[in-house]
């Protein structure tokens, strides 16, 4: 990808063994050490989710796109007459790219909100993901702390 391996070296550094805990008030936690997964919360996790994340680009002539947030992915698609072919194939296709990149995708958060401006239709068929169906919901709850209340 072309970063500069100074960079890669520290960024290698900084991920291996972070103590962490949590604090509230004068009160914190035990910590422990970990070197796994991006911190959350700090500066440099966007960072590190553009690299991780960078070579997964979708291009659709039809109706599906990927949105990325900081470390979030949303598939985004519009399926008509049923046709879902598409949406589906992608997000397989994203999931297969997490898991040859060692990225863990965390389906117990996933969900699927299916909005439909058409009359009154059975509920698609499930999402799967690592053979799990994904959670289908009528809307999603934002927290206030992102919502800005």
């Amino acid at each position: 990808m072309g970063v500069d391996p100074q960079l890669m070296d520290w960024i290698s550094d900084y991920l291996t063994g972070r103590p962490q805990y949590v604090g509230l008030k004068d009160i914190k936690s035990d910590t422990v050490v970990s070197s796994t997964g991006a911190p959350q919360g700090t500066v440099l996790a966007p960072l590190l989710f553009t690299l991780y994340t960078s070579d997964f680009f979708y291009n659709s002539e039809l109706s599906c796109h990927i949105q990325k947030y900081a470390d979030d992915t949303a598939i985004v698609g519009c399926i008509r007459e049923d046709r879902e072919e598409e949406y589906r194939r992608l997000v397989g296709d994203f999931a297969a790219w997490c898991h040859t990149n060692h990225l863990q995708l965390n389906t117990s958060k996933t969900k699927e909100l299916v909005i439909d401006f058409g009359r009154s239709r059975p509920r698609p068929r499930p999402v799967l993901l690592e053979g799990a169906e994904v959670e289908a919901v009528d809307f999603l709850q934002i927290p206030r702390a992102v919502a800005g209340q």
